[in-house]
């Protein structure tokens, strides 16, 4: 049975079957969007004053159907779809705007933290009909520093892009950048150090913490810092940072955040929540030297009980 996502009550059963054969209608797999579902999805979201999302697989299949208010969507887990450090979820979000408005920050927060091959915003207008579609990729590393690439919105008849070609091509692009830093490392790392004073010497503690982590078989990519008052209890970084964070790693290929901090185990499960990336903080790098560096039975044994003692909480 096709599972409709979301809140669907006060819905009749009519509105329901309606949602639930979104399933059947797909697209050509080469397309963004066709014109007949963006009219279906269009004047089905204007009655019912709900936005509705359509996760579409490169297949050109509906993969989910979620039904949000008339403010969003919520998107459910995505665990069980495919992603690298090269290659994207292999969906794209196509979701209604009742207001017309542009593509949201929550939609791009979508795009980045799920690594969804594009996130499209179709405009419901006052008839029901479908106006302008505003869509955005992620891109590669570039001199600008920028992690997003927003198009100027079309009608869906007027979008002539060969979906697949682009997307294949897209990441093709995401691999030969990152082929080119010839890392063979399996842990590639970020490293993050929240400061309250620029003069504190934050850099030189970053540079003391690459040096323990590259023995460990990790290869630092990058560094950040933020300076505030004080670490944010939740996340260390501020939400937006962490954001920023989780896309500097989406376009480097890193797979591990260094923080130059001891965690709490809250700390560290919010964090991984949020980006889905694995997150050490600089006792953990510790015990690992340690774990290297120990040589006989006794020792080896020592340094496993302090790391499993330390990581427990951390896994609860």
């Amino acid at each position: 049975m096709n599972k409709i996502f979301g809140n669907t009550s006060g819905l009749g059963a009519q509105q329901i079957k309606s949602l639930e054969r979104l399933y059947r209608r797909g697209i050509p797999p080469e397309s963004i969007l066709s014109n007949d579902l963006a009219r279906e999805i269009s004047f089905l979201s204007s009655a019912l004053n709900r936005q509705i999302g359509l996760l579409i697989n490169r297949k050109g299949e509906i993969s989910m159907v979620i039904l949000g208010d008339h403010k969003g969507i919520f998107i459910p887990s995505l665990d069980v779809f495919r992603a690298a450090s090269t290659r994207f979820k292999g969906l794209r979000l196509i979701h209604t705007h009742l207001n017309g408005e542009a593509l949201s920050p929550e939609d791009m927060t979508d795009l980045s933290h799920l690594r969804l091959d594009m996130i499209g915003a179709l405009q419901v207008c006052e008839d029901g009909s479908p106006g302008k579609l505003f869509w955005a990729h992620l891109i590669p590393e570039n001199p600008q520093g920028n992690y997003w690439l927003i198009h100027e919105p079309q009608e869906p008849h007027r979008l002539d892009l060969n979906f697949l070609s682009f997307i294949a091509a897209l990441e093709d692009e995401f691999a030969r950048q990152q082929k080119t830093r010839k890392i063979e490392a399996t842990e590639k790392a970020i490293l993050v150090r929240v400061e309250k004073n620029p003069l504190a010497g934050a850099e030189a503690s970053l540079e003391e913490l690459r040096q323990l982590a590259e023995p460990c078989g990790v290869a630092v990519f990058d560094s950040q810092i933020q300076y505030r008052p004080q670490p944010d209890p939740r996340y260390l970084v501020g939400r937006g940072k962490l954001s920023d964070i989780d896309l500097r790693a989406t376009q480097i290929g890193a797979n591990l955040l260094i923080f130059d901090h001891e965690m709490t185990p809250a700390q560290v499960r919010s964090i991984s929540d949020f980006t889905g990336l694995k997150i050490l903080d600089r006792t953990q790098v510790i015990l690992d030297i340690f774990a290297h560096r120990a040589h006989s039975r006794e020792g080896k044994i020592q340094v496993e009980l302090a790391q499993l003692k330390y990581l427990l909480p951390r896994l609860m």
